[in-house]
């Protein structure tokens, strides 16, 4: 049985759905360069700021038994630095260039460096860090998002998307889509990690990491039915053209399954990446394949927001 994974997001084909998070294996050119020779479909920029930052003090990241706890608060090379690489690099997949800021403002700074250069793959404007210590999250005031949104499509025409937080009301989901349905998005990813969780070590009595009181974004298996929740919503109340990239949870070929089940066009992989490398690719596809011969379904369209009630 001959299997279709390739899937399309705005104007890029993906030979299959799977893609890195933002901020797993992608600071340096060096991880970058070791994404776009696995098997990943796509490759996600670290989110970038205008500037270098260090981010948050360590210990900043932890795995534990069901995914991760960080607060890593943003740290890459600036901007300069990854669209020299995505502008430089004759990438053999697509690439999606992630940029997120502190001040809102420097996001339309941004987005106009970016505009002015000769990259043409997408962007993605990560409105959900809730890590940076002392800023909220873009993604949960929805006037600030908005606005922002009527900033970016005013300077911007290239392919652009936005990275969303985790919503849990029902009553959030709608809010966010009507406004989302206004703008010409290519994609929206959700989730980020479900900010400001808390992990301890019951020897040393200690939080996992330092910054903030411990407090920093959960991921992992923890997460996923966040997830799915969060695609499944959107997809059903977000206007077709619109695509969704699934993050959250991924452990095996069958999470990748839920998640385009729910209605994911593609699906990015953080905790698990960051644990496994990008090796974990070719064994996600092999599984994902399997359960597909399995059940009969020739590409990934077949069964793409097929999810059913139970009854």
């Amino acid at each position: 049985m001959k299997i279709d994974l390739s899937t399309t997001i705005g104007p890029n084909q993906f030979s299959n759905p799977l893609i890195n998070a933002a901020g797993v294996w992608d600071e340096t050119a060096l991880e970058l360069d070791e994404l776009v020779a696995s098997t990943a479909g796509g490759v996600t920029t670290k989110s970038a700021t205008l500037e270098p930052r260090s981010g948050n003090q360590r210990p900043r990241y932890a795995d534990v038994a069901l995914g991760s706890i960080n607060s890593m608060g943003l740290p890459n090379q600036g901007l300069k630095y990854y669209l020299n690489y995505v502008t430089t690099h004759d990438a053999s997949k697509p690439i999606d260039l992630s940029i997120a800021n502190p001040n809102p403002m420097d996001n339309l700074t941004a987005l106009q460096m970016i505009q002015d250069s000769s990259f043409q793959g997408l962007t993605e404007l990560n409105l959900s860090c809730p890590n940076v210590i002392g800023k909220p999250q873009i993604g949960y005031d929805l006037a600030a998002l908005k606005q922002i949104l009527q900033q970016a499509f005013k300077l911007f025409t290239k392919p652009l998307g936005i990275k969303l937080p985790p919503y849990f009301d029902l009553q959030q989901f709608d809010a966010v889509a009507d406004i989302l349905n206004q703008f010409p998005l290519t994609f929206i990813n959700t989730i980020n990690s479900v900010g400001n969780g808390l992990l301890v070590d019951p020897t040393s009595e200690r939080t996992l990491i330092e910054p903030k009181g411990g407090f920093g974004g959960i991921g992992g298996a923890y997460v996923k039915p966040v997830a799915l929740a969060n695609v499944h919503a959107f997809r059903s109340r977000l206007k077709p053209t619109i695509k969704i990239i699934g993050t959250g949870g991924v452990r095996n070929g069958t999470d990748v399954f839920e998640l385009i089940l729910c209605g994911a066009d593609a699906v990015s992989v953080g905790t698990t990446l960051m644990q496994a490398g990008p090796q974990l690719f070719t064994k996600l596809q092999d599984e994902l394949i399997q359960l597909m011969v399995q059940k009969h379904y020739p590409s990934l369209a077949t069964f793409r927001n097929q999810l059913k009630a139970a009854h």
